[in-house]
């Protein structure tokens, strides 16, 4: 193996999606508990935007550069994985690279019938999706899920699987175009919140049990409107405004659950946890179909400047994924 590798940076520590540069960097060397990938795929997250601004720091131990998820092939194996096994693993940094070494119990055997690109699409989307609104969000067979943003990367699963376990979903999105695509992935109702008064909708439906939501201010007072009796409002990110005005009457009378988390800190332990749960759970749905890992487009790796471009502008449905 090489002891040099490519990967990206970000030129001056911070800045717009054009300060991203190819680098050469020394390839990981795996520590024990540790198993050395070479990289496949990379998804590009959100986070990852925020820590090339400046406003998401890695981690203590994790790598300065970016990427949270990668699918690949095991060249130095550890625990249960040998050599040449194909995996996809959830990461604190590092995935645009050609190599990444990642703590063995947070790797994911690819699910059966996808190919590295898509897998690479899964690990921090599902993750996320599992924690907030089936473990933070209790949401059951029967409920109904409200999901903000529903044409993102957590979008696309957040209904997928909450449909996978039963529940029905309303889901909003900006645009006829992107209300049809959530449609399509399953969605019940799909709002497009250009025309629409999504709380309305909600209401007509039956009300919400969970709310999941990155949109944060701007859409608190209809969520919490449309939210059922005991309904949780669950956070994930704050991208219209981070800052809330909370009626704390309203929710007393809905004796309503305002909780939230992030993916990224948690400890090694909590993530092998959860990692263990969403191959349990999460796993058996995608290899019968239910659940679809959902591609909007790939880039080369030496692109990466031109994936965040493309993601910040908002028209993509699903995931964009870097390939070598």
């Amino acid at each position: 193996m090489p002891q040099m590798m490519t990967t990206i940076a970000v030129r001056g520590g911070s800045g717009p999606a054009e300060s991203l540069h190819v680098v050469q960097l020394p390839r990981p060397v795996p520590r024990d508990g540790e198993v050395l990938l070479r990289v496949l795929a990379a998804g590009v997250n959100r986070p990852d935007i925020l820590q090339r601004e400046g406003r998401y720091p890695p981690p203590p131990g994790s790598p300065g550069t970016l990427g949270l998820e990668v699918a690949g092939e095991v060249v130095e194996g550890s625990g249960r994985w040998q050599e040449g096994d194909r995996v996809c693993a959830l990461l604190g940094g590092g995935g645009y690279s050609e190599y990444v070494a990642v703590d063995a119990r947070h790797v994911l055997p690819l699910p059966a019938g996808l190919e590295p690109v898509e897998a690479a699409a899964l690990p921090e989307t599902v993750f996320t999706v599992y924690a907030n609104v089936f473990e933070h969000g209790r949401l059951r067979a029967g409920e109904t899920l409200l999901v903000h943003g529903a044409t993102s990367g957590i979008g696309v699963a957040a209904i997928q699987m909450a449909k996978a376990a039963g529940a029905r979903v309303i889901a909003t999105s900006r645009g006829a175009d992107k209300a049809e695509a959530a449609r399509k992935l399953g969605a019940d109702h799909a709002v497009d919140t250009s025309t629409q008064d999504f709380a309305e909708v909600a209401r007509e439906a039956g009300g919400v049990d969970v709310a999941l939501d990155m949109v944060g201010a701007p859409y608190f007072a209809q969520t919490l409107e449309a939210l059922n009796t005991g309904g949780r409002i669950v956070y994930i990110a704050g991208q219209g405004g981070n800052e809330l005005q909370v009626p704390v009457f309203g929710i007393m009378r809905k004796r309503a659950v305002i909780t939230g988390s992030t993916l990224r800190p948690r400890d090694a332990d909590e993530k092998a946890r959860l990692a263990a749960e969403v191959e349990r759970v999460v796993w058996p749905w995608i290899e019968a179909g239910k659940v679809k890992a959902v591609v909007d487009r790939t880039f080369p790796l030496e692109q990466a400047a031109q994936a965040h471009a493309w993601l910040e502008g908002g028209a993509h449905t699903g995931k964009v994924v870097l390939v070598p």
